[in-house]
């Protein structure tokens, strides 16, 4: 090699971030002749010294990777880790026959383990477990203008985009604006035994907390389109919905019958007429 690479001493990302960027900007880039020598003692000699050195001359390129994931509310020394485990992952993956740079050839693994991290920390509920939610999960985070609700253009835009389900693109957009439920903390009550968290109040050992959490949360998101919606019956269909459905005691056809004095048949008839027109007006809401 033409220039003999000085040894490097580095600190974690995690103890000092400010120190470690610094040093990390200050190592110098590889020249192409250097990273292919590197690359060929690693490949065909397994020099671990080599490799180090492959690593430690990249670190840069996983920063300048990491900052663009800082929107997440994660710490970037955190993402940094990750992405550096995904480096050195992919130098020991390297063929320097093959004629690409090892830069290019790591980002596909650096991208991958701070993807796996996100999704695993960005909240406490799994938010995307498929390949197909993944994928939604990290478009939809980056086509969305701001804070603001899609409309259904910019959400049927997207589904083309991404070639999903429209249901699916909103279906997301529900669990990214949502927020986690506090699964353990106490709630409810003024004494000491009534303040019960919710965990406590789970007897089936079959049921998944996640689940419940995530479908409470969706619950509650959908229950004002819902209150809206309802407005928008006349006064006989609002009755007949709301103590066929949301009343605690929930009353038969036949006793709506009987009360307005129209057969059961023709109770059911309004019942699925309002139904259509609510869920026709919650989806045009979303």
């Amino acid at each position: 090699m033409g220039t003999e690479l000085q040894p490097i001493q580095l600190t974690t990302p995690g103890k000092d971030i400010e120190s470690y960027l610094a040093c990390v900007h200050s190592i110098p880039i590889l020249t192409k002749e250097q990273e292919q020598e590197l690359a060929l003692k690693l490949y065909e000699a397994d020099d671990l010294d080599a490799a180090r050195q492959l690593v430690i001359h990249h670190l840069r390129f996983v920063v300048h990777i990491a900052r663009s994931y800082q929107g997440y509310g994660l710490p970037l020394a955190d993402i940094i880790q990750e992405g550096n485990v995904g480096l050195m992952k992919a130098v020991d993956k390297f063929d320097p026959h093959r004629g690409v740079k090892v830069v290019s050839f790591a980002v596909h693994w650096i991208k991958a383990e701070i993807h796996e991290y996100i999704l695993k920390n960005w909240r406490l509920v799994k938010i995307a477990t498929t390949k197909a939610q993944r994928k939604l999960f990290f478009n939809l985070r980056s086509k969305k203008k701001g804070l603001e609700w899609l409309t259904k253009e910019e959400a049927e835009k997207i589904a083309k985009d991404l070639n999903v389900e429209i249901k699916d693109v909103l279906h997301m957009e529900n669990r990214l604006s949502s927020s986690d439920a506090a699964f353990d903390s106490p709630v409810g009550g003024d004494s000491e035994d009534e303040m019960m968290s919710p965990s406590q109040y789970l007897e089936d050992k079959r049921s998944d907390p996640a689940t419940l959490a995530e479908d409470n949360q969706l619950q509650e998101m959908n229950l004002a389109g819902l209150s809206e919606a309802i407005k928008t019956l006349d006064d006989r269909s609002k009755d007949i919905i709301q103590r066929r459905f949301l009343s605690e005691d929930k009353v038969t056809l036949h006793d709506l019958a009987a009360e307005y004095s129209i057969s059961a048949e023709r109770v059911r008839q309004i019942e699925n007429g309002a139904l259509k027109k609510l869920k026709a007006f919650m989806s045009d809401a979303a």
